[in-house]
C-alpha cells in the first residue's frame, strides 16, 4: 500500500483543468481559462527570433545556463522594473516558471505547517494551490471597489497568531477584477511593518490596463524589504515561454534561488534567450500599446450583453484592466450545479464556478468570465444563452 506524504492530502486537482479540457472542444463556448488571446502573440518577431537562435552559432541558447536564470534576462527585467518605480539589479531578480513558481518557491520559503496565509476573498485558485503542500491555515479578507479591506485586515492580524504571509493580486485581481486603490496599498506595508509579516504582491495583469490610473507597485513602498514582488512574460509576451521573476532582497532572493535550483535547476535556457532578444530587438512597450484595445473591445463587449441579457438580481464587477469579470448570482443559485446540469448541455457554455477561488468559508453563488481570445460573434451568442437559462432557473 503507498503510504503518502501528509502533504499531499493537500493536493487536490485544480477546479479549472476539467473545464479547460472542456474547452478543446470546438462545440464548447469557454470563459472559463485566463488564457491571454493567441493572436495577439508576436509571431513574426518570435519567429526571426528563434530561427536566430537555432542556428550553429547560437548552440549555447540549448545549453545550461545560471540557475536563477540567464543574467541578460535578469538585467532586462530589472530595467523594467526599475521603470516601474522598484530600483533594482539584475543581482535582485530570480528568473521563475512562470509566476506560478514564484508562489510555490515563496511559500516553500515562510511557510511551515499551521502558519497563516492571509488572502483576498475571493482569491487566485492557482496561489491556493501553490500554498497547499505547505499545509498552512488560511484567513480571508473581504474585498471592496478598492481591494482588500485594509480595517478588516488589522482586525485579523490583531487577533491572530503565526500569520506569516498576505498574498495580494493588486492590480486587476484574479478572480474579481478589482484593483487596490493607493491609499490601501500604504496602508498594506504599514500594518505588514507593525504585525511583522511578509507581502506577496503578484501582478500578471498590471500591464493590461484598459483605463484609469497606473498605481505604483506594493513593492515601490517598501522601505524595509518586506516585499516579494512577483510578475510574468504570460499576459504580456507569451504564457508557453513559462517565463516569470520574482523580486526581493538578497536575502529572500538568494534562498528562493536555492529552492529553485532544488526543484528544477534553471528555466529552459532557450526561452530566455529569445525573451532577452524579444526585449533588446523590439519594443515591448508598444507591443503591449498594440494589444489593449483588443482586450479593451472584448471586456466591453462582454459586460455590455451581459447588461442586454442577464436577468434582474446579477451583479458584476466592471474591471479596469486584466482579464476577468466575478458575476454574483442569487444565494439560492449553485453555479457548479447550474453549469453542470443546465449550462453545459443545453448552451455549450463554460465558466468557473466561484467556490475554489474562496480560501475558507466557500459561497457557491459566484462565477469568474474570463473576456479573452472568444470570437465577437460566439461571445455574444455564449453570454446571451447563459442569460436566456439564467432567466429560467431563476423563475
Amino acid at each position: 500500500m503507498t503510504t503518502f506524504a501528509h502533504r499531499a492530502e493537500r493536493v487536490q486537482p485544480s477546479a479549472i483543468r476539467e473545464f479547460l479540457a472542456l474547452a478543446s472542444d470546438p462545440r464548447i463556448t469557454s470563459f472559463a481559462g485566463g488564457y491571454p488571446d493567441a493572436t495577439l502573440f508576436p509571431m513574426d518577431e518570435l519567429h526571426e527570433i528563434y530561427d536566430d537562435l537555432l542556428s550553429a552559432r547560437n548552440a549555447s541558447a540549448l545549453q545550461y545556463t545560471a540557475s536563477d536564470g540567464l543574467p541578460a534576462l535578469r538585467a532586462l527585467v530589472a530595467g523594467r522594473l526599475t521603470a516601474d518605480g522598484m530600483p533594482c539589479t539584475a543581482d535582485d531578480v530570480l528568473i521563475t516558471q512562470g509566476g506560478q513558481q514564484g508562489l510555490d518557491l515563496t511559500a516553500k520559503l515562510f511557510i511551515d505547517l499551521g502558519d497563516v496565509i492571509v488572502t483576498e476573498r475571493p482569491t487566485f485558485l492557482g496561489a491556493l494551490i501553490a500554498f497547499n503542500p505547505c499545509e498552512p491555515d488560511y484567513r480571508s479578507v473581504p474585498m471592496d471597489e478598492e481591494g482588500m479591506d485594509t480595517d478588516a485586515l488589522e482586525e485579523i492580524l490583531r487577533r491572530t497568531e503565526r500569520v506569516k504571509l498576505i498574498y495580494t493580486v493588486p492590480d486587476y485581481q484574479n478572480p474579481t477584477g478589482r484593483t487596490m486603490s493607493l491609499a490601501r496599498r500604504r496602508r498594506l506595508v504599514e500594518l505588514a511593518e507593525e504585525y511583522d509579516v511578509v507581502i506577496l504582491e503578484d501582478t500578471p495583469y498590471r500591464e493590461l490596463r484598459y483605463e484609469g490610473e497606473r498605481l505604483p507597485t506594493i513593492k515601490s513602498h517598501d522601505t524595509n524589504g518586506r516585499v516579494v514582488h512577483l510578475g510574468s512574460f504570460s499576459k504580456i509576451l507569451a504564457p508557453g515561454l513559462r517565463l516569470g521573476w520574482a523580486l526581493a532582497t538578497p536575502e529572500i532572493r538568494e534562498k528562493l534561488s536555492l529552492l529553485k535550483l532544488a526543484a528544477d535547476t534553471q528555466n529552459g535556457t532557450l526561452n530566455m534567450r529569445a525573451a532577452a532578444a524579444y526585449l533588446s530587438r523590439f519594443d515591448i512597450e508598444r507591443h503591449i500599446a498594440d494589444m489593449l484595445p483588443t482586450y479593451r473591445h472584448q471586456r466591453d463587449l462582454m459586460l455590455a450583453t451581459m447588461e442586454e441579457h442577464f436577468p434582474a438580481g446579477i451583479t458584476w464587477t466592471r474591471a479596469q484592466g486584466g482579464l476577468f469579470t466575478w458575476a454574483t448570482f442569487p444565494q439560492r443559485l449553485d453555479i457548479a450545479a447550474f453549469q453542470r446540469d443546465v449550462l453545459i448541455p443545453r448552451a455549450g457554455v463554460i465558466v468557473v464556478p466561484g467556490t475554489p477561488f474562496f480560501a475558507d468559508r466557500p459561497e457557491a453563488n459566484h462565477a469568474r468570465m474570463s473576456f479573452s481570445g472568444v470570437p465577437d460573434e460566439r461571445l455574444i451568442a455564449g453570454v446571451r444563452s447563459m442569460g436566456e437559462l439564467l432567466a429560467e432557473t431563476l423563475a
